[in-house]
């Protein structure tokens, strides 16, 4: 099989601020895989937490030290091209994107919509809109807009951001004040509270119609200061950042009632099912999140929202523009697109 490379530079409608600093746009990296006449389509996004800065840069540069191996083998043989990528110990987001370009190539070779490919139903959770770590003002504005532009019924907010647990309060009133009644409401601190914090924040919230607090501690935190908020929590915890894949989902299992996987942390569609999995043995609840990613990933990844109780994919709808068009938002669900393989393509004019 043969691999063709890409790179495109993402921008935010809206930049984004979380506890670990402020993202207005992405470069990324488009895969494509090519055997027999069928070309499969994947994307590396920057990941800049689990030790390492993943770019597009050193994604391409990862995939081209592995073109020799590929050579000799085809795109169906995904199982086999995950372990020697994992051999040549290459990045989480570049083999996200090998997998998934894998994955949609298989799809298309079997002329199946990549969700059925996979045994899995169309129907899948409501996602989530995400807003940042803003001053309260500014969190009820944006939430206004992005809800009345997207018609998604779910906020998530950022929080552990500058002024401490109440500056937290106040921009969690005002987003709640914005969204109305009937948004649902999630919390995600990106590890920006002390235990102490996160303890009292899981209080307070459980009091103001949040239904979770995810990623209250750093993701370096100790087993023990999670099992301290673990056993102190009124909301349910969930855990992100330390969640790369299977093996990760058992390591935290016992001190958190769910996890976030992610096609670029997991490594792409194969690990991050394997992860859903461990999740479901352990009696965990499931999230399917994204990072700086167009509709090529997150149409991939909304070909597996029927295994999740939690869907937070809401990137694509955050650029201007997208660089493709893929999974479409029906009713605040990401509904996949009912042909061969994930669904998404890059824009022509955009190539």
């Amino acid at each position: 099989m043969k691999l063709n490379f890409e790179k495109k530079t993402l921008e935010r409608r809206h930049s984004l601020a979380i506890a670990r600093g402020r993202f207005a746009g992405t470069e990324n990296l488009f895969v494509e895989v090519s055997h027999e006449g069928i070309t499969g389509l994947g994307e590396a996004a920057a990941v800049d937490h689990g030790g390492s800065e993943q770019t597009a840069a050193s994604s391409e540069k990862a995939l081209r030290g592995l073109m020799d191996d590929l050579s000799s083998v085809a795109p169906w043989q995904v199982l086999h091209i995950e372990k020697l990528a994992l051999r040549r110990e290459i990045g989480s987001a570049a083999r996200a994107a090998l997998d998934i370009a894998c994955w949609d190539w298989l799809a298309k070779k079997a002329g199946l919509p990549l969700y059925r490919l996979l045994g899995l139903n169309k129907e899948q959770p409501l996602t989530s809109v995400t807003v940042g770590i803003e001053a309260p003002e500014r969190v009820g504005e944006l939430a206004s807009e992005k809800l009345a532009h997207t018609g998604v019924k779910v906020l998530k907010l950022k929080l552990g951001g500058e002024g401490g647990i109440e500056a937290d309060k106040a921009r969690y009133l005002a987003a709640r004040d914005a969204a109305g009644p009937s948004v649902a409401l999630r919390i995600d601190a990106n590890g920006g509270w002390t235990t102490a914090d996160a303890v009292r924040m899981n209080d307070w919230l459980a009091m103001q119609r949040c239904e979770y607090v995810e990623q209250p501690l750093d993701p370096g935190a100790s087993i023990e200061d999670l099992a301290e908020v673990y056993k102190n929590r009124r909301l349910p915890v969930l855990l992100d950042e330390p969640i790369f894949g299977s093996k990760d989902v058992a390591r935290y299992a016992s001190v958190c009632d769910g996890v976030n996987v992610k096609l670029m942390k997991s490594g792409g569609i194969s690990e991050a099912v394997r992860a859903v999995h461990t999740a479901r043995a352990h009696g965990l609840s499931t999230m399917l999140g994204c990072f700086g990613e167009s509709s090529v990933s997150i149409s991939a990844a909304a070909s597996l929202g029927a295994l999740l109780d939690y869907v937070d994919l809401d990137s694509n709808l955050n650029l201007d523009p997208d660089p493709a068009v893929g999974a479409s938002l029906v009713e605040g669900r990401l509904e996949p697109r009912e042909c061969p393989g994930h669904g998404a393509r890059l824009h022509e004019e955009a190539r």
